[in-house]
């Protein structure tokens, strides 16, 4: 499990993160009325920030809610939050919710000043040599998954059933056709090709496979947006799962069957090569 570090920030103050306060009347922790993202950085420099921050204001522009920040001010804010956890290799974590209301009422005002709580987590190196398991369940979210909400429950539940079966995540399936991890993006291999659902409201809009198609593609893969059912997901040459956290994760194993030969693909080792460059060299 990553460890919270030692400073948060909270409505415009870094503090020691096991001091944070927040109102039990504030609609994030009544309702879940509140967004987030997860930002990597490495060796002190945020990976995809701008990305993030993009992401971040569509999910808080979809549910109405006023960006108390401006583009320069959160990467200032991650910025400080890094530095005062002593930088190298972190998540950064960012919650906005519409705020503290005088009640319990599902219809809101419309003068609410948001909550902003952002912390750090230590990011560890993660090992793929020999591959990871993931499992398959129903996809059983709300309609609105391309919105980065904080109401979590189903993937919550999702995850602690792959965890307890030995997995990295879940591969949700709706309807017969991958949607997307509970806590991550899927892509699949096909006669070299990379294939991925198309953007919808079924599934987040993945900054980590936006910048791993963009890898592909700059060594000569062709990448495809298309829908993946359940029996292409298993036929699959390789099955990849990507996020913030888990950068490139090579499926080897699918419920209780191999992907592949039960090793690493080689368009992976491939990519998650490019991938790696990347993240060490890109200016961002």
């Amino acid at each position: 499990m990553a460890a919270t570090l030692a400073t948060a920030y909270l409505n415009g103050e870094f503090l020691p993160a096991d001091e944070a306060r927040v109102s039990p009347l504030d609609r994030g922790f009544l309702f879940g009325d509140a967004v987030y993202e997860v930002i990597p950085v490495h060796e002190g420099r945020p990976l995809l920030l701008d990305a993030h921050v993009r992401r971040l204001g569509r999910s808080l522009s979809a549910l109405g809610i006023d960006n108390p920040h401006s583009d320069g001010e959160w990467a200032a804010l991650v910025a400080g939050l890094s530095e005062r956890n002593g930088g190298g290799d972190l998540a950064v974590y960012l919650q906005v919710t519409r705020g503290v209301d005088a009640g319990r009422d599902h219809v809101y005002p419309d003068n609410l000043v948001p909550t902003v709580f952002a912390m750090a987590t230590t990011l560890s190196a993660t090992d793929y040599t020999t591959g990871v398991k993931a499992i398959t369940l129903p996809d059983i979210r709300w309609g609105r998954c391309d919105i980065k909400a904080t109401a979590l429950l189903a993937n919550v539940l999702a995850r602690q059933t792959a965890f307890e079966a030995d997995a990295i995540d879940a591969i949700l399936l709706l309807q017969g056709e991958v949607t997307e991890g509970a806590a991550s993006s899927v892509l699949i291999v096909e006669n070299g090709e990379l294939i991925r659902r198309p953007h919808g409201r079924e599934v987040l809009p993945g900054t980590t496979t936006d910048c791993v198609v963009e890898v592909a593609l700059a060594a000569g893969r062709i990448c495809r947006d298309e829908v993946i059912s359940e029996a292409r997901l298993r036929a699959a040459d390789e099955i990849w799962l990507t996020s913030a956290t888990k950068n490139i994760a090579p499926v080897v194993r699918l419920d209780n069957d191999e992907i592949g030969d039960g090793r690493p693909g080689k368009v992976w080792q491939e990519v998650a090569e490019q991938y790696k460059a990347r993240i060490n060299g890109r200016p961002d």
